[in-house]
């Protein structure tokens, strides 16, 4: 059998940045180290050598090397985006209250929302601290703009999550702060540090912002048919924490008086009782919801493809290409 038809693309793309991906590890166990703060590097190296795909800075490291880039900064900017990521996660999951993720107890839940809200602080600094390091404006508007944007996305979450009124084009807002920001800026620093003309530039941001977007709508829709040992998630998640999700947003919809009244009991209000998950999956799938969801992941998989045309030739691009593909393939 083909071992590239049966390699996942994140896993090839894995191989092909071997190196690199190599001296990032080593940069982050070196900037996440504290002397005087022991706590910091125990609270980090939980979540960053707990098994996730360190997706986006292979991002920026793709971008680079595919641009025909050849010096050492994107190490640094592949780092910068990781910290930026890791220190959103520990910030969210003492916002979300959560006590799992990657399948594995929270940092909140092993030591205490202090200690996480702290070192996620301290990611944020190192972060910036790494971002300087290639001396371009450039990169520091676009990755600093996407650590801004990333919270206002957060922020805007906080109110429209349980807030029935809540539409597509505000969900879409939220997406783009809170999951695409960050892809769409690995991307694009990538291009930037590889000195890609701006046409180049733009379609590397857009591919990110677009895989950002699929990866996000998909991951929602894996909340309701999902499997928990393939996602580190329990079915229903998204519902039990009242997040007013795509699928969700689409059923409110176009639901009857007595379906909107159980919305409002159980997202707005938050009195949920046994039997309402089942509830909830029954309308998503009378509505059509998550079939609706999943065409919408599918439209922008293809935009960010399309994104990729107005880029050079590499064996990088076809991997990326691939890689759009297989974020929707979860919910195949």
């Amino acid at each position: 059998m083909n071992t590239q038809m049966t390699t996942k693309p994140h896993e090839r793309l894995a191989a092909y940045l071997s190196e690199d991906m190599q001296q990032v590890g080593a940069l982050i166990r070196e900037r996440m180290a504290s002397e005087h703060a022991p706590r910091i590097p125990e609270v980090t190296a939980h979540l960053v050598e707990a098994g996730g795909k360190r997706l986006r800075p292979m991002l920026t490291m793709a971008a680079a090397r595919m641009c025909g880039y050849s010096g050492p900064h994107h190490i640094h900017l592949a780092a910068t985006v990781e910290f930026i990521h890791t220190a959103t996660l520990l910030h969210d999951d003492v916002v979300d209250e959560s006590a799992q993720r990657r399948g594995r107890p929270t940092a909140n839940l092993l030591w205490d929302n202090q200690s996480s809200v702290l070192v996620g602080d301290y990611l944020f600094a190192r972060a910036f601290q790494l971002m300087t390091e290639p001396g371009s404006m450039r990169v520091m508007q676009i990755l600093s703009n996407a650590a801004a944007t990333i919270a206002e996305g957060e922020v805007l979450q906080l109110t429209a999550a349980r807030n029935l009124e809540t539409d597509e084009d505000i969900y879409l807002q939220v997406v783009r702060g809170k999951t695409a920001a960050l892809f769409s800026a690995a991307t694009e620093v990538g291009g930037v540090i590889a000195g890609a003309d701006d046409a180049q530039v733009q379609s590397l941001f857009a591919y990110g912002d677009a895989l950002g977007i699929a990866f996000q709508i998909v991951d929602d829709l894996l909340d309701y048919q999902g499997d928990a040992k393939a996602t580190g998630k329990n079915i229903g998640d998204d519902f039990r924490e009242r997040k007013l999700t795509l699928p969700v947003i689409k059923a409110v919809k176009r639901a009857s008086d007595e379906e909107r009244a159980f919305w409002v009991r159980t997202i707005e209000k938050g009195r949920q009782e046994d039997g309402d998950l089942e509830q909830a999956l029954e309308l998503l799938h009378k509505h059509d919801t998550l079939s609706a969801t999943r065409e919408d992941a599918l439209a922008w998989t293809a935009e960010a493809k399309s994104a990729l045309g107005a880029l050079p030739d590499h064996e990088v691009k076809d991997m990326l290409t691939d890689l759009a593909d297989y974020v929707v393939s979860r919910i195949s």
